[in-house]
């Protein structure tokens, strides 16, 4: 039995509107969650999760803004994809870091013992750093399984690295769903 995959990566407050967010980042909230609602397979969530340390650590020191702190409102889901998680029962791998290696060897194990994996795709925030960071992890997992992305239900730190991430996907044989 083939199966098809929807990663939603990261789609917590602290990047829709809180200490990263972005306004690109809140228009395709509502968005996500209608696709991650309709979306006929499993439906899986990331969290970036950090501790009180976060600026002790790389990723703190090179981006010195406190974002995810497990436990705050900011480490929350947007509301809109936390009912879709909750009526899903969807799983949620918490991330320190920007891929899931946790979620990439889940994927590779549902290949092998819960039937063949179908497809992937990824949307959510943020295209130019976590979402890129998944989809070209779990290609290096799985390189035989289609890997997409949809543009449109992703947003970058800006626009431009947005864009670029998107041209690097691309050049990786990450598909880019283009409606």
């Amino acid at each position: 039995m083939a199966r098809d995959y929807l990663l939603v990566i990261d789609m917590q407050n602290d990047f829709v509107d809180g200490s990263l967010g972005t306004p690109e980042a809140a228009a395709i909230v509502n968005d996500v969650a209608e696709h991650a609602r309709t979306f006929e397979g499993t439906v899986v969530f990331t969290s970036d999760t950090h501790r009180d340390d976060y600026l002790e650590t790389q990723e703190g020191k090179h981006l010195p803004v406190p974002h995810c702190i497990k436990g705050t409102p900011g480490w929350k889901l947007a509301p809109a994809c936390d009912l879709i998680r909750r009526a899903r029962n969807a799983e949620v791998f918490e991330k320190r870091t920007f891929g899931s290696t946790a979620l990439a060897s889940w994927l590779l194990d549902k290949n092998a013992h819960g039937g063949k994996v179908a497809s992937i795709e990824l949307c959510g925030l943020c295209t130019d750093i976590c979402v890129v960071s998944n989809a070209l992890l779990i290609k290096a997992f799985m390189p035989e399984v289609p890997v997409r992305v949809n543009p449109k239900l992703c947003a970058g730190v800006t626009p431009e690295t947005h864009e670029a991430a998107l041209a690097t996907m691309r050049m990786c044989q990450i598909d880019l769903i283009e409606e």
